[in-house]
């Protein structure tokens, strides 16, 4: 099945497509499947949805700890997984002694893409399974497209298994939801200012600012006080609620939960640096919301006038 302007996925040319730069270059190759990618839709866009087996090298979400957390989809293809290239600490040891214990494991930290494409290139066209393994959803702060444009541009399909990422794991810890009625509408993914983060780009504050909406903050935890001492410079309410959730769904997990005045104290007498979510506002509590529209009279009010 294709459609217009939808161009297919790589190719035997593709494998050698050294007028896009050399083999062993993965910034070449990112940038060449950049290029393609705005010239036209990959066709597998219209033959393929989320969850479908395909050809190729999954890059599997592994939820945020829990191996229950795991999706249908990924436990079968780690199950029948050749290799498995997967993200360390970041992924629970018990999910992959449950599903990986048959497979060749590779801890992907300290690798660069120039190690790991041609160890998964050389893996798939051997004929073995391989599964790239993320923790939580790969979409969200995983890095993958590079990896995956890499191993396009050398003649290996690629394709992406959502996983549980761990802010849905911390507002099912928390029993709350992220959206609430008449409190949040709105949900921002977002990470502080830092090495890879501009201070223009840090855009916490405005999201806070908004009133209606949770922020929900990765790979921050070792910046809590720096961002908390920011929104009370920008005149936040100190009384803000915030939680704080370490390790969501592991056995290890613990939450913390305070104010914008008063978490980074708590955070730092826990000692906590990394491996935390930290989520801001008032969905935090699951107070003080009004009932939805979903399950109210008007609702119900066709089908029970017209049986009357």
């Amino acid at each position: 099945m294709t459609a217009d302007g939808v161009s297919g996925g790589p190719t035997d040319d593709d494998a050698s497509a050294s007028d896009d730069g050399p083999a062993d270059d993965p910034q070449a190759a990112i940038d060449a499947q950049s290029e393609r990618r705005r010239a036209a839709l990959d066709d597998r866009i219209v033959e393929h949805s989320a969850g479908d087996q395909q050809d190729g090298v999954p890059f599997v979400g592994a939820g945020p700890g829990n191996p229950r957390l795991l999706t249908v989809a990924g436990m079968e293809l780690l199950e029948e997984a050749d290799l498995v290239v997967h993200a360390g600490s970041l992924v629970n040891s018990e999910l992959l002694d449950e599903y990986c214990d048959h497979a060749d494991l590779v801890n992907s930290v300290g690798k660069d893409l120039e190690e790991l494409i041609p160890l998964m290139r050389d893996a798939y066209e051997d004929g073995r399974n391989v599964v790239r393994l993320h923790s939580g959803d790969p979409a969200i702060y995983g890095a993958a497209l590079e990896q995956m444009d890499a191993l396009e541009h050398e003649g290996v399909p690629t394709y992406l298994v959502p996983g549980v990422t761990s802010a849905f794991a911390a507002s099912a810890t928390l029993r709350t939801q992220l959206t609430l009625n008449e409190v949040s509408n709105h949900v921002a993914f977002t990470r502080p200012q830092g090495k890879t983060l501009t201070p223009e780009e840090d855009h916490i504050s405005e999201f806070v600012e908004m009133g209606d909406v949770t922020t929900c903050i990765y790979l921050g935890t070792h910046a809590v006080r720096e961002t908390m001492d920011r929104l009370l410079a920008d005149g936040h309410d100190p009384e803000t609620p915030v939680a704080v959730i370490y390790h969501a769904s592991w056995p290890d997990e613990d939450v913390l939960v305070g104010s914008i005045g008063d978490i980074a104290d708590r955070v730092e007498e826990a000692g906590y640096r990394a491996s935390a979510l930290v989520v801001i506002g008032e969905a935090v509590t699951g107070a003080g919301y009004e009932r939805s529209f979903l399950y109210g009279d008007w609702a119900t009010r066709g089908s029970t006038e017209s049986s009357d």
